[in-house]
């Protein structure tokens, strides 16, 4: 296996409540599935960091031109049928800081705030931006 293993920690602030979310993985299978309540909700996400650095692991998608990202999945999208949503949201780590994958690589949790609504008051889909930038934690 190449890398070693980090773990990610993805926080949606606000999700819209009823609505399920959950990782999805590189196979587009929905895993983990959350129905939001009134508080946030999170999923931590295991990736594998190799040198350059590269990002690896079941959840880890990427573009051309090195782009790598998480996909959460929202709505029907997340196994929810009966909802009125199919969205994604796609959170990047490709732009990580060396910092913070240090920190990481040294055993620590790299943790993302998300909004969880967009402009029109559904769940916030599309490339989604943290709230605050990424940090460590314990």
């Amino acid at each position: 296996m190449t890398g070693q293993a980090v773990m990610l920690r993805l926080i949606i602030r606000d999700p819209v409540p009823g609505v399920a979310y959950s990782l999805q993985d590189k196979d587009n299978r929905t895993v983990g599935p959350v129905t939001a309540g009134d508080g946030p909700i999170a999923f931590d996400v295991p990736v594998r960091v190799a040198p350059g650095p590269r990002f690896l692991g079941d959840f880890v998608r990427s573009e051309a031109g090195g782009r790598r990202f998480v996909y959460i999945a929202i709505g029907v999208s997340a196994g929810q049928h009966a909802s009125p949503w199919t969205r994604r949201a796609k959170i990047d780590i490709h732009t990580l800081p060396e910092d913070l994958l240090n920190q990481a690589l040294a055993g620590k949790v790299l943790e993302a705030l998300l909004p969880g609504r967009d402009k029109d008051g559904g769940p916030a889909c599309a490339t989604v931006r943290p709230i605050a930038p990424w940090r460590a934690v314990d």
